[in-house]
């Protein structure tokens, strides 16, 4: 006799001897487990009823991002920013049937009220021929998937939410209309001494922010030097002499980009201000709404004074942000050209068990595969210089950079990897989100990432327009059974190699997770976990709680 079987005969025995009394706790649990595993589906809705339960309690927990004026003041703008951007013609009289055709095309989810067209030409953007020309200096030729549909959209004065797989084209999405808002900006009337910026754009760390400066200032530069008026763009970082860009303080910017503590610094000191400014980027946003971030964000975001256009860009947004961006924004577009926290396809991802005390030798072995340039990641910022003295002395030519490093020697070994002076670059996960290096053929984990999140952007440094790459992460016991399962699952979506020591990783839920339709935790996106389970979330948990305890000893009580 089955368990099943035997296990029903006993309760209906049970309950046969007892008609005349009422079934005990015990025996409700039993009949109730029982029909649950006669029923994999009420279990499977069990799942996605509590995974949706989760994110409404944290959104519903979380305030919207706004102004204080506005909340105080009951403020919610229910219709989106107007735009005097229109597409062509052709393309505003195309049918939704054909729109959707070419979205199926390449691939591309939209969601959302009154999506513009996509766009497959960048002269069907109508920007100014400089931009085109520098488009053509530059060598791309067509728009991206993310690029056809996000660029019309942010064009049209839409609020998005865009998700896609790192290298995609991204930072041109934003880049271009904040450009083209300033300009006409400007042109209508002209910023002067105290005022500006008219657009801003907030990055995570100091080498995206200027990365993203860069790409700025070569359209910039190009517009300028086609007659049109030269916007001033501020560089707002830390590790950097402001006064060095004072006369665009003096004068005014148009275009600010910055990280969020040093811009909380500046508008508190009221060097400049968001009077004027109504265009406004968060990249990589699910990092922006980590804890040591969120409150940086709350605080420029008071400095607002009237309605603006909100962007967030990311190649992981758990449903957690994506859910908390659609309460903050205004009729916001989700445009998708891939799962949120998925692997770039063209990435070859191998997993090697490595001991701890061995994974110098085998990381030589390991650059062995590919040529330069290799990027190696370490989880802290003592491997980080262990590993890039050990190259050193084995006559690798290896530069280095961490959070520890001040700005000068970070933006010294960045210049050296990317002119080829040096072929491989140790970093933190500072160097993992959004940086842009020229053909990076090789990215190694010598250290599992403790967080899926943070595997996804490293590994994204590579296979980065049509390039494949290659990508090889060391595990161990070291390594927790949380991200290892994660691991697994995202190798089994990208149809990769999956090594013994993954399989052999206990995975009671998967088919249960399956058959709920779960698309990865509502936290962290992780795909070997549901959210109840996060570790992320569990640690954020942590985290607020010792706050709160060490508030609550400050005020002098009993503890």
């Amino acid at each position: 006799m089955s368990y099943l079987k035997r296990k029903r005969y006993e309760a209906d025995l049970a309950s046969e001897q007892a008609e005349k009394r009422p079934a005990t706790l015990i025996e409700e649990h039993v009949l109730v487990k029982l029909r649950e595993a006669e029923n994999p589906e009420s279990e499977a809705q069990k799942i996605r009823d509590e995974e949706d339960q989760i994110v409404e309690n944290l959104v519903e927990t979380t305030e919207r991002l706004a102004p204080v004026s506005e909340k105080s003041r009951g403020i919610i703008y229910t219709d989106p920013m107007p735009s005097t951007w229109t597409p062509p013609k052709y393309l505003q009289s195309m049918p939704e049937s054909d729109r959707e055709r070419i979205r199926e095309k390449y691939h591309i989810l939209c969601d959302g009220e009154n999506i513009p067209p996509p766009v497959l030409r960048f002269k069907d953007f109508k920007l100014p021929q400089p931009i085109l020309d520098t488009f053509k200096k530059k060598g791309i030729k067509t728009p991206t998937p993310i690029q056809i549909q996000a660029m019309s959209c942010a064009l049209s004065g839409r609020d998005v939410i865009g998700i896609a797989y790192t290298g995609s084209g991204k930072t041109l999405i934003f880049v271009l209309p904040a450009i083209m808002f300033s300009l006409e900006e400007q042109l209508k009337m002209p910023v002067e001494g105290g005022e500006g910026p008219f657009a801003l754009m907030l990055c995570p760390s100091r080498e995206l922010a200027r990365q993203t400066y860069n790409v700025t200032m070569e359209f910039v530069d190009g517009l300028a030097r086609g007659g049109f008026p030269k916007l001033r763009v501020l560089l707002c970082i830390g590790g950097i002499n402001m006064e060095e860009q004072r006369d665009i303080l003096r004068y005014g910017p148009h275009i600010v980009i910055a990280t969020p503590g040093r811009l909380n610094e500046m508008l508190g000191r009221g060097r400049f201000s968001l009077d004027f400014c109504k265009y406004v980027v968060l990249d990589e946003a699910d990092r922006m709404f980590d804890t040591n971030f969120d409150e940086d964000v709350r605080n420029i975001f008071d400095f607002f004074k009237y309605q603006r256009q909100t962007l967030l860009f990311s190649a992981t947004m758990p449903k957690k942000v994506q859910e908390f961006a659609r309460m903050s924004l205004v009729k916001p577009i989700i445009v998708n050209t891939g799962r949120a926290g998925a692997a770039n396809m063209d990435v070859i991802q191998e997993v090697e068990l490595v001991k701890e005390d061995a994974k110098m030798v085998y990381l030589l072995q390991a650059l062995e595969k590919t040529g330069p340039p290799v990027l190696i990641f370490c989880e802290n910022k003592i491997d980080v210089d262990r590993v890039n003295e050990y190259l050193l002395i084995k006559g690798v030519r290896a530069v280095s950079m961490h959070g520890g490093k001040d700005q000068t020697d970070r933006e010294q070994s960045i210049s050296r990897f990317k002119d080829g002076t040096a072929d491989v670059l140790v970093a933190t996960d500072v160097a993992s989100k959004g940086l842009d290096f020229p053909n990076i053929r090789h990215v190694i984990n010598y250290d599992m990432p403790r967080e899926i999140e943070n595997y996804i952007h490293r590994i994204g440094r590579t296979g980065r327009g049509d390039e494949t790459g290659v990508a090889t992460t060391f595990i161990n016991k070291n390594s927790s059974d949380s991200v290892l399962l994660d691991l697994k699952h995202l190798l089994m979506e990208a149809k990769q190699h999956i090594p013994e020591v993954l399989k052999a990783i206990p995975d009671p839920h998967a088919e249960l997770y399956v058959a709920a339709g779960t698309k990865g935790c509502a936290i962290c996106g992780g795909l070997g976990h549901l959210a109840k389970d996060c570790p992320k979330w569990q640690m954020q948990t942590r985290r607020v709680l010792a706050s709160a305890i060490s508030s609550t000893r400050g005020e002098g009580s009993d503890w």
